[in-house]
Parts: structure tokens; C-alpha cells; sequence
């Protein structure tokens, strides 16, 4: 099977760590920056590393950004030159491109130019730490989509040594728990006790919540409130 190949355009922080840990992942990645100390840094990294004005069509066609299935461009400085790649890489037929924003304002101008997804990681880890901080029994949210989310949730006291079915958990809470991860010790092969993750993958209604468990539970996000709210 082929590797996919990627395109990172701008090696700020977010870009160059993307890149990094896409080449990781065994992808085949291109990196382009306008900086040859960062381009030159990253080199030795990934599969190809250019210097390049992302806003000259030329050189950036030139680069073979057109022959990735993806194309991040990582622009925080200027707005309208994260702009002006973004299109130049859609003009090449790159039907994926990711663009990383620096403000509200340009994710919308993004997203309403064809950006395929969208991201703003400042947004986003900010919103990360106040969730924690309000809901610290939430270890990960996933939005699926604008209204409906994927959480794990550290189970909350009412569950314990209750099974699914008792608990009306689709019924009460308008959710689905999808799978259960448990932390089980065990003695291991030095007599030691240690300790071994499992998971529940598919949890049936006689399936017991335990405490200390965390339940995988996907739902619209007024649903699950409900439990964050437990």
C-alpha cells in the first residue's frame, strides 16, 4: 500500500511538531518554510524539506505540494498569507487542506474558502484546561460534530456495582457508553503486584461499573452534561 503523503506549510511550533510526528508515523512528509534554519533543522526528519514562499504559485507547484493527499498550512504570522497558500494548494487539486488559525475571524474566512478542517489549537487547549478544570473527572472529549461529543468519564460514584441495565443510562442520560477501560492488579512474573489496563469493548447490560473505571460514552453533548454533572 502506497504511504500517504503530506504537506506542511509554515515550520512554527504547531507546523514543525506536526511534521515531526507525522514523519514518525512512517508518512512521507514535505516541509516548506520561507526560513532555511528551520528548513535545514527539520531536514534530517522528514522525507523532503524546502525553502519556499508559500504565497509564489511557482514555487510551491514546483515543491510537488499538488502530489499530497494532505496539505497543512501552519500560517500563524499573517493571515493573508495563510490565505493565499491555502488557495494556491487548492488551485494545485488538493482536496484535504487543513489550515491552522491564529483568530475566530480567520477559521471563518478558512473554513468559508474550502478548507476542508479547520483548527485552532490555542482555542482549542484553552477550552481543554477549563474543562478540566470544571469537569476534572473528564480525562478526553472528542467532538464528533458540532452537537454531539465522545467523553471519557471516570465513573461516577452512583454506578458503582451497578450494572448497565440498572443504571437506564440510554434511558435517564441519553447516551451510549461504548466501552469500558478497568484497571485490574495482578501478580506479575517477579511476584510483584502490578498493574494491567483492560477494556470492555463492547459492554453488555449485565456488564458491572466498577469503581475507578472510565466509561467511554458517546452522546449529543446536552446529554452528556448529565453525567458531568454526577
Amino acid at each position: 500500500m502506497k504511504k500517504k503523503q503530506f504537506g506542511v506549510i509554515g515550520l512554527g511550533t504547531f507546523g514543525y511538531n506536526v511534521a515531526v510526528e507525522l514523519s514518525k508515523k512512517g508518512m512521507q512528509v514535505l516541509a516548506i518554510d520561507n526560513n532555511a534554519d528551520l528548513v535545514n533543522e527539520i531536514s534530517q526528519s522528514v522525507t523532503q524539506a524546502l525553502i519556499a514562499d508559500a504565497t509564489d504559485e511557482k514555487a510551491v507547484k514546483d515543491a510537488g505540494v499538488g502530489d499530497c493527499d494532505t496539505v497543512i498550512v501552519s500560517i500563524g504570522e499573517s493571515i493573508e498569507t495563510s490565505i493565499l497558500a491555502m488557495l494556491i494548494v487548492k488551485e494545485l487539486g488538493v482536496k484535504n487542506v487543513i489550515v491552522k488559525c491564529a483568530s475566530q475571524w480567520h477559521l471563518k474566512v478558512a473554513a468559508k474558502l474550502g478548507a476542508a478542517t479547520v483548527i485552532y489549537p490555542e482555542f482549542e487547549t484553552a477550552k481543554k484546561l477549563v474543562d478540566s478544570i470544571v469537569n476534572p473527572n473528564i480525562l478526553e472529549q472528542i467532538e464528533l460534530s458540532k452537537d454531539y461529543n465522545l467523553v471519557e468519564i471516570v465513573a461516577p460514584k452512583a454506578f458503582w456495582g451497578k450494572a448497565i441495565k440498572d443504571m437506564g443510562i440510554r434511558n435517564n442520560y441519553g447516551v451510549n457508553v461504548i466501552a469500558i477501560r478497568r484497571r485490574i492488579p495482578y501478580v506479575n512474573d517477579e511476584g510483584q503486584t502490578d498493574i494491567k489496563e483492560e477494556v470492555n469493548m463492547v459492554p453488555g447490560p449485565e456488564d458491572e461499573i466498577y469503581q475507578n473505571d472510565v466509561l467511554v460514552a458517546i452522546g449529543p453533548e446536552s446529554s452528556l452534561a448529565k453525567l458531568k454533572k454526577l
